[in-house]
C-alpha cells in the first residue's frame, strides 16, 4: 500500500454566524483581500515523520502545501520549513507529559540536515528557509529565528500550514498576529488528529487573530496580487 493511500482531508468549517459577525464589523468576510507575493511567506510547521507518518490528515494536506509552495516561489515569495529542535530535557515537561512521552517529543524533530528531516513525501527547494523552534510557536521571541529572517525579507503576510493545527500551528498563528503580521491560516493545509480539534482552532483564529481560507482562495490571492505594497507597519498588539 502506498504511504499516502489512506490520506484524507478534514471536514472543516467556519460557522455562518462568525462570518456574519465580521461582515457586520468591517463590511467584508475576510480582513486581507490582497497580498504582495514578494512580502508573503508560507510557513510549514512540523511536517516531520514523527507527526506525519501515522496521521492520514497530515498526509492529506501534502498536495496543498506543494501547490502553495510552488505558486508562491514562482511569484517571488518565501517558503519556510519549521522543524522541532532537539534540545535539553525539562523537568517541567517531564512532570507534565511523563518521562517517556517527554523524551518522544524532545526528539520528535530528528537529527541531521533539516531538509532531510522532513517527511519523505515533501518537496523542498534549496532556496527555502529551514529553521528550528524550541517552543510550540515558531514566532515566540527567542525560541525560533524565523521572525528575524522574515523581517530581513520584509515579509508582511504569513500563510500558516502544517501540524498539529490546534497546538503548534495555532500557537504560531497567535504569536504571528501579536507581532503584527497579517495572518492567514490555510484551512485545508493544516492537520490535527480530529475534525473537532481542527475546527476549534479555525474558529479561534478567524474570530480573533487572522483569516481562515482554503488553498484555492490563497492561490487566487497569489495569482492576483495587490497592485502596490500593502505598506503594513507591524506593531505588536497590546492588551
Amino acid at each position: 500500500m502506498p504511504p499516502d493511500a489512506d490520506a484524507t482531508q478534514h471536514d472543516w468549517r467556519i460557522e455562518n454566524r462568525e462570518y456574519a459577525r465580521h461582515e457586520a464589523r468591517r463590511g467584508r468576510r475576510f480582513a486581507f483581500t490582497h497580498l504582495v507575493p514578494t512580502r508573503t511567506a508560507l510557513v510549514v510547521i512540523d511536517m516531520v515523520p514523527f507527526f506525519v507518518a501515522e496521521n492520514p490528515y497530515c498526509r492529506g494536506i501534502v498536495p496543498n502545501i506543494h501547490r502553495l509552495a510552488d505558486r508562491l516561489r514562482a511569484a517571488g515569495g518565501t517558503v519556510a520549513w519549521v522543524l522541532p529542535a532537539v534540545g535539553a530535557g525539562s523537568p517541567v515537561t517531564e512532570e507534565f507529559y511523563g518521562p517517556v512521552v517527554a523524551e518522544l517529543y524532545r526528539t520528535s524533530g530528528g537529527t541531521g540536515p533539516p531538509a532531510e528531516r522532513l517527511w519523505a513525501g515533501l518537496r523542498a527547494d534549496d532556496a527555502d528557509l529551514f529553521v528550528e523552534k524550541s517552543a510550540a510557536s515558531a514566532f515566540f521571541p527567542g525560541r525560533c529565528p524565523l521572525p528575524e529572517l522574515l523581517t530581513e525579507r520584509r515579509i508582511e503576510t504569513v500563510l500558516i500550514t502544517g501540524t498539529v493545527t490546534n497546538v503548534c500551528c495555532e500557537s504560531s498563528a497567535r504569536d504571528a498576529a501579536t507581532l503584527g503580521y497579517r495572518v492567514i491560516l490555510v484551512a485545508d493545509a493544516n492537520a490535527a488528529r480530529r475534525d473537532r480539534d481542527h475546527n476549534a482552532t479555525l474558529h479561534t483564529i478567524y474570530r480573533n487573530f487572522g483569516d481562515v481560507r482554503p488553498t484555492s482562495d490563497v492561490l487566487d490571492l497569489i495569482d492576483h496580487p495587490a497592485p502596490s505594497p500593502c505598506r503594513v507597519t507591524r506593531v505588536p498588539r497590546s492588551g
